[in-house]
């Protein structure tokens, strides 16, 4: 049996992340749950910047009076940190602006939120809401229905 190790681990969970986020993101139709999907892509990619400073044989980037001695780059740490505190701010916005879509359509669902948006955005601007999409465009007449082969002949 191949043993992995602790690295190997931690980077394939950390693409796992990113992987799960972006087809949370891609596949999803609410807007919550794209918001949750955004947070796990988030943190696996947050948790890549810090792999790409970890070494296993150093020490924390603090000097004291002891000798010099290998130490993790702290570059990636700050990195992290401020994305982190990014990261928060913007689902903050973002869970707001959410409460008040809610609120003012009653869901999000994104097919819902754009046919009810498309009416109001119809309203204000004092025409004609879309109508279906099958209807014809510009009062064009519909082509002629094309009828199979087997039942024009009968």
């Amino acid at each position: 049996m191949m043993a992995f190790s602790l690295e190997t681990v931690l980077y394939a969970g950390a693409i796992g992340l990113v992987a799960i986020g972006v087809v949370g993101l891609v596949m999803g139709s609410h807007l919550f749950r794209m918001l949750l999907a955004l947070a796990i892509a988030e943190a696996g990619g947050n948790l890549l910047l810090v792999l790409a400073g970890f070494r296993g044989d150093a020490v924390a980037p603090i000097l004291t009076g002891a000798e010099a001695a290998r130490m993790v780059d702290p570059v990636p740490q700050a990195l992290v940190l401020t994305a982190i505190v990014i990261g928060v701010g913007i689902q903050a916005l973002a869970v707001g602006v959410l409460m008040r879509l809610y609120n003012a359509y009653g869901t999000l669902d994104l097919r819902e939120l754009h046919l009810r948006m498309e009416v109001d955005i119809a309203a204000a601007a004092g025409i004609e809401a879309p109508g279906s999409l099958h209807a014809p465009a510009g009062e064009r007449p519909l082509p002629p229905a094309v009828v199979p082969a087997k039942e024009a002949k009968s």
